[in-house]
Formats: C-alpha cells, sequence, structure tokens
C-alpha cells in the first residue's frame, strides 16, 4: 500500500509539473511585450529597442517596446509586477528601480520579490566632469579643492535619484564637504549648464561625458567604478582617492514574481545569447558600459545589495524626492 501511495505522489508531482515544461517548449507562441521606462530615444530605450530586434530573431516570435516614461519608472515596473508571470510581459528596468526603493518608500511594489530578475544587461559607472576653467586639474587636486573651496560649493545631475544625484551625496559624505545639489531635466541640460560654468561639478552619464570632454568642453577627472576602465586607462578611479568610493549603474531584463524556472532558463539563455554577439557587445562598450549577463540569482543578489546600499546613502544624506 505504501509503494502504491509513493507512485501515486511521484505521478502527482510529474503531472504537475508537465504543464510547466510544455508551457516552456511552446514558449512563445505570442508576442511578447518588453517594457521600458523611457521614452524613445536615450540609452534605455536603446538598449530595449535592440534587444527586442534581436530576440524577435531568435524567439521568432515579435518582441514589442512598450514605452512607460513616466514617475522615475514606478509606472513601468508597476505594470510589470501585476502582470501575470507567463513570460509575456517582461521589462528593462534600471538602476533608478532600487534607487526608487530608498526614496519612496510607498512604491506599489516590492522592488526585488515581485519581481523574476532574468539577467543584468550591462554594468557602468559615472565620470566625474569639471568645467575647464576649475583650479583642479587632476582628482587629487579636486578633492582637496572641494574641502578648501570657500563660498558655495553646488554639483549638477540629470535629476533628483538620478546616478548623479546620489554620487555626488556620496562624495559629500566621504569627502566631508557640503555641496548643494542642482538637479536638471535631464543630462542635456545639465552638461549645458556645466560647460557655461553655472555649477562646479557633475557626476555624468559615461557617453555623454566623454563625448564633452573629447570636445575640450568639460574635464574628466574620475570615473565612479572601483577600478580604472580598460578602455580608459588614464583615468583615475574615485576610489584611489576615496577608498570604497563606488556608483555603478546597470541595465536588467526582469519579469512579474513567481515566472516557472523552465521559461527563466529559457529567456536567460536567449538574452545572453544576443548579449555576446560582437555588434551587441561593441555597441554596449561605446556606450562606456560594459556587457554582464549574469544567472539571475546574482542579479537578485545584486539588486538586493543595491536597496541596501541607497536606504543607507538616503539616510545619512537627506536626499528626498521632491
Amino acid at each position: 500500500m505504501k509503494r502504491v501511495h509513493s507512485l501515486f505522489a511521484v505521478f502527482t508531482l510529474a503531472a504537475g509539473l508537465c504543464p510547466a515544461a510544455h508551457a516552456a517548449d511552446n514558449y512563445p507562441s505570442r508576442p511578447i511585450r518588453l517594457i521600458t521606462p523611457a521614452a524613445p530615444g536615450g540609452t534605455t530605450d536603446f538598449l530595449a529597442r535592440l534587444f527586442a530586434a534581436k530576440m524577435t530573431d531568435t524567439l521568432k516570435q515579435q518582441v514589442i517596446v512598450d514605452n512607460r516614461a513616466s514617475a522615475s519608472g514606478v509606472i513601468a515596473a508597476e505594470i510589470t509586477a501585476h502582470s501575470p508571470p507567463d513570460g509575456y510581459t517582461l521589462a528593462v528596468l534600471y538602476h533608478q528601480h532600487t534607487v526608487n526603493a530608498a526614496l519612496n518608500p510607498k512604491l506599489p511594489y516590492k522592488v526585488v520579490d515581485d519581481f523574476t530578475p532574468i539577467t543584468q544587461l550591462t554594468a557602468a559607472g559615472l565620470l566625474l566632469i569639471v568645467n575647464p576653467s576649475l583650479p583642479a586639474k587632476n582628482l587629487k587636486e579636486f578633492v582637496e579643492w572641494t574641502k578648501s573651496f570657500k563660498g558655495a560649493l553646488n554639483f549638477g545631475s540629470a535629476g533628483i535619484g538620478s546616478g548623479g544625484h546620489l554620487a555626488g551625496e556620496l562624495y559629500n559624505l566621504m569627502a566631508g564637504v557640503k555641496a548643494q545639489h542642482i538637479p536638471y531635466k535631464g543630462t542635456g541640460p545639465a552638461l549645458i549648464d556645466l560647460i557655461g560654468g553655472q555649477y562646479h561639478y557633475n557626476f555624468a552619464g559615461l557617453a555623454g561625458a566623454m563625448t564633452a570632454m573629447r570636445s575640450g568642453k568639460v574635464r574628466g577627472l574620475a570615473v565612479t567604478t572601483p577600478k580604472r576602465l580598460t578602455a580608459q586607462p588614464d583615468i583615475p578611479a574615485v576610489a584611489e582617492v576615496l577608498p570604497g568610493f563606488e556608483v555603478v549603474g546597470w541595465y536588467g531584463v526582469v519579469g512579474p514574481a513567481k515566472m516557472p524556472k523552465a521559461l527563466v532558463t529559457r529567456l536567460h539563455d536567449e538574452i545572453v545569447k544576443v548579449l555576446r554577439t560582437k555588434e551587441v557587445s561593441d555597441r554596449i562598450a561605446e556606450d562606456g558600459a560594459e556587457p554582464v549577463g549574469n544567472m539571475p540569482e546574482e542579479m537578485r543578489k545584486m539588486m538586493n545589495a543595491d536597496v541596501i546600499k541607497w536606504a543607507k546613502l538616503v539616510k545619512e544624506s537627506g536626499a528626498k524626492l521632491d
């Protein structure tokens, strides 16, 4: 009798697993929606469209980009979190997603637990840039200059809660300075005012900052990655003068929580295959980023660590979403 019950249990379990396995075998059987928390144009939208086009080819099913640009990515994340976990609604999210948890305690979802991480696409630091008229010619001189500056010291960023904002707040804490944050509505306006001498420094996205630096419009002093970039070995890391300083942004693909493991594995493998192609990896490198392609659990750990880090920084710096 015990053997009968045991066999029944095995067959019952197998029957329960079959639909999920069968669904993965037939996936995808209809178009996939890829939500992006950005308007058309810019890095986020570019990545979403790049991968949507490539995945359409590899999955033999159309992947449609759905732009939901508002509320610092909250709307895009909320739609994703509340969608069925069937693999037909995915999202390209970025570091603002975990920053939001630190800035907004009333989010309509849990930034990690309500999602299924699939893989991190890229990792990228920022570039500390100043107006060429600033007396500091290198990182060490800059740190000394900000510490001894008499008057109203200020830094600009692409907006409240942006990577540049948090990098500036982290610099304030680690360097022991009191620079005022000046938020702009995007990287472009912030760069224009820095070039015009309207404020002192900016931790800006590598692509735009490098372009401005090469043209001589700004001076690049340091990157916010833990070590120097392979592509820019002459530019030091902020951590070389302020040990432990690190601000690294990321992009990644997620789905709603509780997606079947077979679907996650299939999607992970397809996305990483695209990521590893020379065309895509070279294009990512052009924007000053590095391709990642880690495992789902590695991405989950990264997101959890990000939440803890930004919550601590926001608490200590007093940064607010206003």
